[in-house]
């Protein structure tokens, strides 16, 4: 597997507010207030959307680039759920706003070959296997 897709997360104090660690890159992870966290960042559920958003964002911009459309800018939006504890995803939708003189149709073109290819979206579609690896070490408190 590549370095470059590696992340991880550990605890900051007593938990569950965490840093989520990818090469050079943090950012905050942590549960709202009101499910017992701190409400200091992202909690897991909106990174996965996010990262939906990101790679079709990402995506977008690569393809058009190869497709010699010039883009102004983009907007995606992303929205699901996890009704229940322990649940998985309700549908998601994508909601994609592209900025650009180029034509309507090529524009089309280059969102229905991004919705085709995009990574994340794929992996998502296709279920890749998940192996979870534990340990379990002995801390302060024990």
């Amino acid at each position: 597997m590549s370095d470059v897709y590696r992340v991880r997360t550990r605890t900051v104090g007593e938990g569950p507010t965490a840093l989520g660690e990818g090469g050079s890159f943090t950012l905050v992870i942590d549960r709202p207030i009101a499910a017992g966290g701190g409400g200091l960042g992202f909690n897991g559920g909106q990174l996965f959307y996010l990262s939906i958003a990101a790679c079709w964002s990402n995506d977008l911009f690569r393809e058009a680039a190869t497709m010699g459309i010039e883009l102004d800018g983009v907007e995606i939006s992303v929205d699901g759920d996890f009704p229940a504890r322990g649940s998985g995803s309700t549908a998601i939708t994508v909601e994609v706003v592209v900025q650009t003189a180029a034509p309507e149709e090529r524009v089309r073109e280059l969102i229905a070959e991004v919705e085709r290819i995009a990574e994340i979206p794929r992996a998502i579609r296709e279920g890749p296997p998940i192996t979870v690896r534990a340990s379990v070490v002995e801390g302060a408190g024990t």
